[in-house]
């Protein structure tokens, strides 16, 4: 079923300059001062220099890659076409994880921030409260979205000038003295610590397919965004260091309230504390709204179940993966009770991995499409990356060598990441119909063994009922797998009979072959297919039967309507599928309501009812009814 409605471009340069602003710096401005004076001294500023240089570059090689794709896909999209289907899910995977666990780790810091007594039933309420506002805001439209983003972001430009300029005026040179108190490879340290403050170049990008000239536009907004915050970040670590001594900040757990305080004298702990709190949830707004871009962009390539491709028809927002997302933060709400600090551990290894397959993307593409049109080129761009990269692996290193428990943090990320393996085996599984046939021959003997699990002898039985009455007629059995149906088929059609039974697995045929050959049923006839038709060598029948087919098939009105051509009017169909998974997991989305699939066989010539009966599992579908009308094929 195809997507009728899109995704509209309203975003404006000087709108989505702001907003790459609010997302890529974040919280970490407001936190990582701290961390990284704790880790390095004064010469954390060292670390701030190094990571702003750095973070231009990874700003110009994103730039360069959304010249190229601006969709809302973002580094999903780039690394799609660098690497291809698997890899470009995995990274998208991790972007989602990522994602999810900056929300989480934003969550713990606002609540920090507001709240330092531990009231649960408090924090909680006001998350989830926050949760619900900015989701429902973000399904209401990107131009009410981009508002609100656009307000977070000067409220946190105004925090921070509200503290550097009165900074530049208490600067005390002897806080810097000495600048070395820690061994110089705490500086590298420090890096990995605060390298969080320019994470989120990534979430810039899943808004290019809302842009306006995008592919001109998000260039200029990513590289312009990068350097702005990277003056901004370090007269701030300048100010902050130069007004109150390394030793104390690099301890404090509110240090903009520290500063607040010492700039403007008690008022200043609330007010600060306040417009903090308000700068870390415009972040997680920032995420809320961009990140159902990437879950529509994966279900559009069904990487993603593709319920969730659906663009509302009113407020053109991705509302399923709007609804998706709402469900999941609300749980991470509940289960989020680890520190800022926990949180962010976990987050940077992540986040590290996919910058460096993004940054390796860009260099692929240079070699594997050079034509294809840039308005933007990175310098160095075959060669540059690869710095990047190393710089990545060795803060990895310096961190698992100098960070007690790092190891453990580190694999525990990798699990989460892991878990993306069987996931895009079991979307392809639904998806893919390559895979399905492989899949099909791999479980083939197994789906004979546990046959009367899923098929059970009842199911069968309505089957042939809502058949009627078959004796000495012709059958066609699309989809008949290991014949568990197809041996009843045989008897009821009796001798005089005819089934042609046709299916996409090799192996599950074979077991048919020898089950036909040991019941002597000379009139069956198999026939090995392919997906999304019917064979060419089954001649017209006097009726059809489907058993767990057609939620498979990518092209349903094409194979509908060869069938079509295959039979009489008034000849009786009946296919059998499944849904609801568990009790969650749907089918493909034509298949969840039954006007749909009404509509879906109308057009292709058939009139049909829907039963729905709860199984084991599984919700069964069966869809039977006759062919009314000819179809002719274009």
């Amino acid at each position: 079923m195809e997507r009728k409605h899109e995704l509209k471009k309203v975003l404006s340069f000087r709108a989505i300059l702001l907003i790459t602003i609010n997302s890529i710096m974040g919280t970490g401005i407001f936190f990582l001062p701290a961390v990284g004076a704790k880790f390095a001294g004064p010469a954390s500023i060292l670390s701030w220099v190094l990571l702003s240089i750095v973070a231009i570059y990874i700003g110009m090689c994103f730039a360069e890659l959304s010249s190229m794709f601006p969709k809302a896909g973002g580094v999903y999209e780039f690394c799609k076409q660098a690497y291809g289907r698997f890899w470009s899910f995995i990274i998208g995977w991790i972007t989602l994880i990522a994602g999810y666990i900056t929300i989480a780790m934003l969550i713990v810091g606002a609540i920090h921030y507001l709240v330092p007594v531990d009231i649960p039933w408090i924090k909680i309420s006001t998350s989830l409260l926050y949760i619900f506002v900015f989701n429902y805001i973000a399904f209401r439209g990107m131009k009410t979205s981009a508002f609100m983003l656009v307000t977070f972001a000067f409220i946190t430009l105004g925090t921070l000038f509200a503290l550097i300029i009165p900074g530049l005026f208490r600067l005390n040179i002897a806080n810097f003295s000495p600048f070395f108190v820690f061994p110089a490879s705490a500086t590298f340290v420090a890096i990995f610590f605060i390298a969080e403050t320019f994470f989120g170049w990534e979430t810039a990008t899943f808004l290019a397919g809302e842009t306006k000239d995008s592919k001109k536009v998000m260039p200029k907004a990513l590289i312009y965004s990068t350097v702005i915050i990277a003056v901004i970040c370090i007269l701030f670590v300048v100010t902050s260091l130069g007004a109150i001594n390394w030793s104390i900040f690099g301890e404090s757990s509110t240090p903009l309230s520290d500063l607040g305080k010492l700039h403007y004298g008690n008022i200043g702990v609330p007010v600060f504390t306040i417009l903090v709190y308000l700068a870390i949830i415009g972040s997680v707004a920032g995420w809320i709204v961009s990140a159902p871009r990437l879950i529509l962009a994966m279900a559009e390539d069904k990487l993603f179940l593709s319920q969730f491709s659906k663009v509302h028809p009113k407020y053109f927002t991705p509302y399923k993966a709007i609804l998706f997302q709402t469900i999941v933060t609300v749980i991470l709400v509940f289960i989020a009770s680890g520190s800022y600090n926990t949180l962010l551990r976990l987050l940077v290894p992540l986040v590290l991995i996919m910058y460096s397959a993004v940054l390796l993307s860009l260099v692929i593409l240079r070699f594997k499409k050079p034509d294809i049109e840039r308005y933007y080129k990175a310098p160095f761009g075959k060669i540059g990356p690869f710095f990047i990269i190393l710089i990545n692996i060795f803060l990895l290193v310096m961190w698992l060598k100098e960070s007690e428990g790092s190891l453990n943090t580190l694999l525990l990320g990798l699990s989460f990441v892991l878990i993306g393996f069987p996931l895009y085996f079991l979307l392809e599984m639904y998806y893919n119909p390559k895979t399905i046939v492989k899949v099909n021959n791999f479980l083939a003997y197994i789906a004979y063994l546990t046959e009367k699990i899923t098929l059970p002898v009842k199911v069968r039985k309505e089957l042939l009922r809502l058949l009627g009455n078959v004796k000495c007629k012709s059958i066609l059995e699309y989809g008949c797998n290991v014949g568990t149906l197809t041996m009843h088929l045989a008897d009821a059609v009796s001798p005089k009979g005819k089934i042609y039974a046709t299916d996409e697995s090799k192996h599950a045929l074979q077991i048919l072959q020898k089950r036909i050959i040991k019941k002597g049923h000379k009139h069956v006839k198999i026939h090995l297919d392919r997906p999304n038709r019917i064979h060419p060598n089954v001649p017209k029948v006097d009726a059809a039967i489907s058993v767990g087919m057609i939620g498979s098939l990518q092209k349903e009105e094409k194979v509908l309507k060869e069938l079509n051509q295959r039979l009489r009017i008034g000849s009786r169909i009946v296919f059998l599928d499944f849904d609801k998974f568990f009790d969650v997991i749907p089918n493909v989305e034509w298949l969840s309501k039954d006007k749909n699939i009404r509509k879906v066989f109308s057009k292709c010539g058939f009139k049909v009812s829907v039963i729905r009966k709860q199984g084991f599992a599984w919700q069964y579908i069966y869809i039977h009814g006759k062919k009314v009308k000819n179809i002719k094929l274009k």
